[in-house]
């Protein structure tokens, strides 16, 4: 058939004689003219500015500013391209019922779509390079295109075509398009005056750009850019060759800050609270989310019901195609439109009927469908994260105005604080990214069982009611989850407990040979939690059966009653039965989220609730007395209407204003007075005054001292000059000479998560003068230099942990530094050793701070101290007792001052005894020490470990790096599925597979089915004629229903394994736990001493909280989603490739395109989920360290410095959560897309394949499926990134497994080792070599020494002498290389390792409780009696004390026995010491950590107690060692001397004798 524009079947084609315009040929001709006008011009100037790119004026993206109407402008060119489409498709359809050729049908309309095309490319191209006089070119064409159209529209509307005829609307809606776009170019020309007017506007671009910090584009991208998140591409391409860091995200832009959204939320939150009537009603925080937060959320649910109804497309195109298929088949559908001006004119049914117009629409119909909905996640995910942050600055904000009393009281507890941060914020961040399913579900839900009854009649209400009644069922499976994962974390919160005293006192249940009966509490928590986890995985795999299997179960129901009830005439037909069955697949999602959705919605109350609490909740008072001499200006409080203290608003406020003038009336009383209180009465909240008629002065510029007993209000006193505590009546002055802040050292020690540096600095410019003076007045220069970097080592919650006395100190350097003229000090002594404290009184307080003419107020129990003080103020029970010089009170009050000398007196006798060899500074020093060499020993085999699994991966040619990450670990995965049990393994690759084998088997089925019913009914139809209908009628009925049964066993059988395949995935993740964890216990349990040495204990625990919780809740549904995705997906490829082979050559380049997306996504990803974990932990240790240190950060008055802080570590928390968001909007929209053209190729070979004799119900099926493929294709993605982060979890449990454990057997057998070892205590130590490392250098050197039974044996030597280490070998903790120990005739060596330590008893030098009954600690193995325990707490003078305690020996030990004090807790230890009767007893330096009067009762205890035992005391104060019947001094891992220590004390040379003499 020749080619020509206006076709050659008609004679007047080309004639005009009735007028040019009348010739619709020539008006089609016509309309060609802008469009190729347009391709001319644009064409050179994209050229000429693609070539020259670099003269753009580059701000860092190409996307400045928008031109006015960008949006608009953008949804109008997408329309207009769809119209055209429709022009095109409705052109060549009429266009196959000529007889020739008519070009001019289609022609047109195709150039239009380039046109347009090339219209929008060039419009972005001018708008990033901002040149907007080239705008001209479009506004040209706009006008002639509106004008030929136009011209086009009124021809045919005097040719007699009616709106009925397609084309006539199509043009008509063209006009409007043109029309439109038009208007918006005038617009541009309007607002930015660049042609016609003589001053063209400057315009600069958002803030946001021109900050090149911001890497966020989406808000500022074109429409294009922000549907497909095209901009995204750099940084996921860009994670391959080296990971997203944090600089590489940038910043938030401003409108997505957490300050900005907080003003929102704010106003909106007080705004209400001024317009409420009642004052006493607090504010709805739910009205103040949506006047806040709304309109973001009205958005996304357009979007989200323009994606639904979209959705319902796809069935409706399927039951076209293959309705049309049949038709054509039949020789039907060859229908002619009207003939006028000669070509025909069709109506828009006429375009339906086209099975290609069909097939494209329902691509279009997708890909838009997905657009729209990933817009609405979007947009509802990006306002959660804004809400989240607005919350979080609010309660931020709450807590630094939070009243100490509340915080103290119990009110308010860190955990509930720490609970609304992590938890409620989250919650209510979850349901926003929900709620637009809320209002979208139902109507979803009622949209498609409509669709249902109209394609199905009657029996899809059956279906619909089988879904509404399973419906309720997954409701309450959905709130049993919720409850037993609640019951499953108080457990695994008690069995972490456990872990955590097991790990931190593993040295001493080693020594005792506890450590089985330790393990088996831990795995009796264990087994109680895997109860509730087996219930969890229970009601889990139910969840997912009924998700499974409620769609089978309708789509039965529907399906046999259908058949039972239907007629002949309307039996079921492919295209009605996989519409259908398109449609139970999209109503089953929103009824299994349902569920979902309305448990956080009930969350969502609850936490709303809370937060109303919290938010009400008391504040401390507005404390502008500080400021001394500025008087509150009036709107000071209007400004913030929260900052009253609502329980006594008025009276407060009246003595602010009041207060100014009275001090400027008085000036003589305060000149020399820092802090005045007058007739004083404070309270903690209660209204019983804790100090009451309190009448001080500070002086100023002198050191004041408070003294008193424990509890007589000193710390009070201070905190209520500071404002904290409630005041009941009377005042406090300031004088105001004094700065705004005070520096505070609080008697609980309280540091930052930061660097040692940046704790004593806190927030002041750092003056390296000021700082060396601080350090060496607080003596922390040798512990800086312990720390492995100095003072840039992070200490806190998260970094290392320093003993009481070192965080003390920096707290004291830390008021010290700060440039205040009043310190308050709240017992800076209380953790320090009588050095320390000397130095810091003489180096600091009285030099540092007085040279500087501060005012200093310490609160402190050495009263050798008080000569040095210029005031005095003596306390007692709540109230001032003396105030005065010291000289004062000697006069005044005698029997004050003797009491005080009495008490001075045994303070120094304790002061004369304590300078010993090694002070409890130096211990703690020493235990630093060891935290750190093994920490970087630790650091060592780190990475070796690394550089081992490099030169694994070095074999690939790729860049290591890039392989690396993009791997899948294989490995991993299959140790954690052989862990969970072949068997289980098995089970659940059959019955997945099979499963998935029966879903097939159905839907085949279904296609046979209707087929069969399709061909009866034809040929019922045309059979009419010559035979008896009615027994034909039965028979094909009966044939019919031939088919019924088959079809239920199928369904029911793939019902049933459903079932078992989500059990048996949730029970093989279960099991794998099960055994990992339990395989992770016993090996670091037995692992040897030297394993903890060199792991942070940080570390082993992790793997017991986060990994393990990984393992047991989160691998088994992510495996789960995983596997049923990808076989879904694949069995749907396998289907559709069955049923047309033609789509597997289209298959090649999708698979590709789909592994590149994957590939790049899960890398990108990954690192996106790293970023966002690691900065969510900062921001909650942020607010847990502001709630702990209240009061210290508003006695230095920052608040602003740490708001600004908590602002930035949400924002960069919530840049990273964007970005993972962003990624996987990022992802779907490719998969979807992906998915799109999947159903598109699928579609057109099934149309093309079915000319070729395809059975339409075939055709069904493989569209139905091909459907299934979009919803799926993200999900395998998504889960696969998952699966490997959490794999990490399991690669990390692995690494520990492979530990080496102690040898526990020993070579002797425990029968051949008598009943009684050792009777007597004889100690025979011979050539002996200890290490702890075969790696290491010896600690020990060819050792010998002999000791008797009975002896009592003295072990001295300096640091690191090897004094521990030989007390270790006793109980072969350490690797004996060479030489042997032999204990009444028995080499230590050989013995089982159980049995030798259960004989032998140590007292260590830190005393370790744990947290259970006196008894447990005594006696954990339940092997004495309760008189031997009384016994051995009578020796140890513990028994009074004791049975005072309610419940005697049941009496409960805190955690690390916080409840007792360290003497007392040394006792209990030597107590247990005794409890155990073995001959030989060690003391490990055992009163290292103890006061004098516990020390002597310890020595009486050994002398007597022990008197026939044999004692080997190492010792640290030589003078316990004096009376002992051997002495052995060490030096350097060998015996320097040995002898009795009068022999020793007369050799004047000799070591002892040293030690001695430093030590009288």
């Amino acid at each position: 058939m020749a080619l020509s524009f206006c076709g050659n079947d008609l004679n007047d084609s080309y004639s005009v004689e009735n007028g040019v315009l009348n010739n619709p040929c020539f008006v089609d001709a016509l309309n060609l003219v802008p469009h190729v006008f347009l391709l001319f011009i644009t064409f050179p100037i994209l050229f000429i500015g693609w070539g020259s790119q670099s003269s753009k004026v580059q701000i860092h993206h190409n996307t400045w500013l928008h031109f006015p109407g960008h949006n608009l402008r953008w949804i109008l060119t997408f329309t207009l391209l769809f119209v055209h489409v429709c022009e095109i498709a409705e052109g060549i359809v009429s266009n196959t019922w000529m007889k020739s050729n008519h070009l001019h049908l289609f022609l047109p309309a195709f150039m239009g779509f380039i046109a347009a095309t090339t219209s929008v490319v060039y419009y972005h191209n001018i708008e990033t390079a901002n040149f907007p006089k080239l705008l001209l070119a479009l506004f040209i064409y706009w006008v002639l295109a509106f004008m030929t159209k136009f011209t086009k529209l009124l021809k045919f509307a005097d040719g007699g075509v009616t709106a009925y005829d397609l084309r006539f609307c199509i043009t008509a809606v063209l006009v409007v398009l043109y029309g439109l776009l038009m208007a918006v170019e005038i617009n541009v020309i309007r607002v930015r005056k660049y042609v016609f007017f003589a001053t063209p506007q400057r315009v600069k671009p958002p803030e946001d750009l021109q900050d090149l910090g911001v890497r966020f584009l989406q808000p500022f991208v074109n429409l294009l850019s922000k549907a497909t998140y095209w901009w995204m591409n750099p940084l996921i391409m860009g994670a391959h060759k080296r990971p997203i860091e944090l600089k590489k995200i940038g910043k938030l832009p401003i409108a997505m800050r957490a300050l900005t959204n907080y003003i929102r939320l704010k106003d909106a939150y007080e705004e209400q609270r001024q317009n409420s009537e009642d004052l006493e009603k607090s504010p709805s925080i739910w009205r103040s989310m949506y006047r806040a937060f709304g309109r973001p959320i009205l958005l996304s649910s357009t979007f989200r019901y323009m994606a639904d109804l979209l959705g319902f497309a796809g069935p409706l195109c399927i039951s076209g195609i293959v309705k049309h298929l049949n038709k054509t088949e039949d020789g039907e559908g060859t229908q002619t439109g009207e003939l006028k001006f000669g070509v025909y004119f069709m109506s828009s049914e006429q375009l339906l009927q086209n099975t290609y117009v069909l097939a494209v629409l329902l691509f279009l119909a997708l890909v838009l469908q997905r657009t729209f909905l990933q817009a609405s996640y979007y947009v509802t995910i990006e306002t959660g994260i804004n809400l989240r942050g607005a919350l979080l600055a609010m309660i931020y904000n709450k807590i630094l105005r939070l009243s100490t009393s509340n915080m103290s009281m119990g009110e308010m507890t860190l955990g509930q604080i720490s609970n609304l941060v992590a938890i409620e914020t989250n919650q209510l961040m979850w349901f926003l990214f929900l709620c637009p399913n809320l209002w979208a579900m139902p109507v979803q839900i009622i949209m498609g069982v409509i669709l249902l009854y109209y394609l199905l009649g009657a029996s899809a209400l059956v279906g619909a009611l089988v879904i509404v009644f399973l419906a309720p069922i997954q409701y309450l499976i959905a709130t049993k989850l919720a409850n037993t994962q609640k019951s499953s974390l108080d457990y695994s919160t008690d069995r972490l407990k456990k872990t955590t005293e097991i790990l931190k006192g593993i040295k001493l249940l080693k020594l005792y040979a506890w450590e089985n009966i330790f393990c088996d509490s831990v795995l009796e928590t264990r087994g109680k939690e895997l109860t509730s986890l087996r219930t969890f995985a229970f009601y889990t795999s139910m969840s997912i059966f009924m998700n499974a299997a409620i769609p089978i179960a309708a789509v039965l129901a529907t399906f046999v009653t259908h058949a039972y009830m239907s007629d002949i005439e309307s039996m079921l037909t492919p295209a009605e039965a996989f519409a259908s069955l398109a449609l139970f697949h999209i109503l089953v999602t929103p009824l299994f989220l349902l569920s979902t959705v309305v448990r956080f919605a009930v969350k969502a109350l609850v936490s709303v609730q809370k937060l109303g609490e919290f938010l009400q909740s008391e504040e401390i008072g507005d404390d502008s007395w500080r400021n001394g001499d500025m008087p509150v200006s009036l709107d000071a409080c209007k400004k913030h209407p929260g900052a009253r203290n609502r329980k006594q608003p008025m009276r407060y406020q009246m003595d602010n204003y009041e207060q100014p003038l009275r001090r400027q009336l008085r000036p003589t009383e305060t000149e020399d007075v820092a802090v005045k209180v007058n007739n004083g009465y404070f309270t903690w909240g209660s209204n019983v005054s804790t100090l009451s008629d309190i009448n001080i002065r500070i002086p100023t510029g002198q050191l004041t001292m408070i003294v008193g007993q424990v509890g007589c209000g000193k710390s009070s006193l201070l905190l209520a000059m500071l404002g904290e505590m409630q005041t009941l009546s009377g005042k406090v002055y300031w004088s105001n000479k004094n700065r705004y802040s005070v520096a505070y050292a609080a008697q609980k020690s309280w540091l930052l998560n930061a660097t040692v540096e940046e704790n004593i600095t806190f927030g002041i410019p750092f003056n390296k003068q000021r700082y060396k003076a601080v350090i060496d007045a607080c003596s922390l220069q040798p512990d800086i230099d312990l720390l492995p970097f100095g003072d840039q080592t992070e200490i806190g919650e998260r970094g290392i942990n320093l003993s009481g006395g070192q965080r003390q100190r920096i707290c004291v350097a830390r008021a010290l530094y700060q440039n205040t003229n009043i310190v308050f000090l709240d017992d800076p002594f209380s953790a320090l050793d009588i050095h320390l404290s000397d130095h810091l009184m003489q180096e600091g307080i009285l030099k540092f701070l007085q040279d500087d003419k501060r005012t200093v107020v310490l609160v402190t129990h050495k009263l050798q101290y008080l000569i040095h003080a210029d005031w005095i103020i003596a306390m007692k029970g709540g109230s001032v007792l003396r105030e005065g010089t010291l000289k004062d009170i000697q006069t005044h009050d005698v029997e004050l001052y003797e009491h005080w000398k009495t008490l001075m007196n045994r303070q120094d006798q304790e002061l004369e005894k304590d300078t010993d060899v090694e002070s409890q500074t130096t211990l703690e020093r020493k235990t630093l020490r060891r935290a750190f060499y093994s920490r970087e020993a630790k650091n060592q085999i780190d990475d070796e470990d690394e550089e081992e699994e490099e030169e694994e991966d070095e074999d690939d040619n790729m860049s290591t790096t890039t392989s690396r990450r993009s791997k899948i670990p294989w490995r991993v995965c299959w140790g954690y599925l052989s862990s969970g049990g072949f068997f289980l393994v098995f089970l659940m690759v059959t019955s997945k597979l099979a499963k998935h084998s029966v879903m097939v088997a159905i839907d085949y089925w279904l296609a046979a089915w209707t087929s069969s019913a399709l061909n009866d009914s034809s040929s019922y139809s045309t059979s009419n004629s010559t035979t008896d209908n009615s027994t034909l009628g039965k028979m094909n009925n009966a044939e019919h229903l031939a088919y019924v049964p088959v079809f239920i066993i199928l369904c029911g059988s793939g019902i049933f394994l459903c079932l078992i395949t989500s059990l048996s995935v949730e029970f093989l993740g279960l099991s794998a736990a099960t055994n990992l964890h339990h395989n992770l216990l016993n090996k670091i349990i037995h692992a040897p001493l030297r394993f903890f040495d060199i792991t942070p204990l940080g570390q082993i625990l992790n793997r017991f909280s986060a990994d393990t919780n990984i393992i047991d809740q989160h691998i088994p549904p992510t495996l789960e989603s995983l596997t049923r995705s990808t076989l879904l997906c694949l069995s749907a490829i396998g289907v559709i490739a069955f049923v047309t082979p033609v789509f597997l050559i289209a298959l090649l380049p999708l698979a590709v395109a789909f592994y590149f997306i994957q590939k790049y996504f899960r890398v990108a990803s990954k690192d996106l989920q790293d970023l966002d974990d690691s900065t969510q932990l900062p921001l909650l240790c942020h607010f847990s360290e502001t709630a702990e240190g209240l009061t210290t950060i508003r006695a230095f008055r920052h608040e602003a410095r740490f708001k600004q802080r908590m602002l930035e570590l949400t924002d960069t928390n919530n840049t990273a959560y964007l970005f993972l968001s962003a990624a996987n909007r990022w992802l779907e929209v490719r998969t979807d897309y992906l998915g799109a053209v999947i159903v598109l190729t699928a579609a057109l070979a099934a149309i093309w394949m079915s000319s070729y004799g395809l059975q339409s119900g075939l055709v069904g099926l493989g569209l139905t499926y091909a459907l299934t493929v979009t919803n799926y294709l993200n999900w395998v993605v998504r889960n696969l990134a998952d699966l490997e982060v959490q794999m990490a979890a399991v690669k990390k449990v692995n690494s520990f497994l492979s530990t080496e454990s102690e040898n526990y057997d020993g070579s002797i057998d425990v029968s051949q080792v008598p009943e009684d070892w050792p009777q007597h205590g004889e100690i025979k130590i011979q050539d002996l070599c200890v290490r702890y490392d075969p790696m290491l250098k010896p600690v020990l050197k060819h050792v010998n020494a002999f000791i008797n039974p009975g002896q009592k044996v003295g072990i001295c030597g300096r640091t690191g002498s090897g004094k521990s280490s030989l007390s270790l070998a006793f109980f072969n903790m350490v690797d004996v290389f060479e030489g042997k120990i032999i204990i009444d005739g028995i080499d230590i060596c050989k013995l089982p390792l159980q049995t030798l330590r259960s004989r032998l008893s140590i007292i260590l030098q830190d005393p370790v409780l744990f947290s259970g009954s006196i008894r447990f600690n005594l006696d954990p193995g339940r092997t004495c009696n309760d008189d031997r325990l009384w016994e051995a707490l009578e020796i140890a003078q513990l028994k009074d004390m004791v049975k005072a305690l309610p419940g005697g020996l049941d009496a409960v030990i805190t955690e690390g026995g916080e409840n007792f004090s360290v003497g007392q807790r040394q006792l209990f230890c030597l107590a247990r010491a005794f409890v155990r009767k073995s001959s030989i007893l060690i003391m490990d330096e055992a009163t290292a950590s103890i006061d004098m009067a516990t020390e002597n009762i310890l020595q009486k205890v050994v002398m007597t107690a022990f008197a026939d035992r044999t004692v080997v005391t190492i010792a640290h104060r030589v003078h316990t060692i004096l009376t002992a019947d051997l002495v052995i001094v060490m030096k350097r891992g060998n015996i320097l001397e040995y002898g009795k220590p009068e022999m020793l004390m007369e050799q004047e040379d000799s070591m002892f004798a040293s030690f001695v003499k430093a030590d009288m």
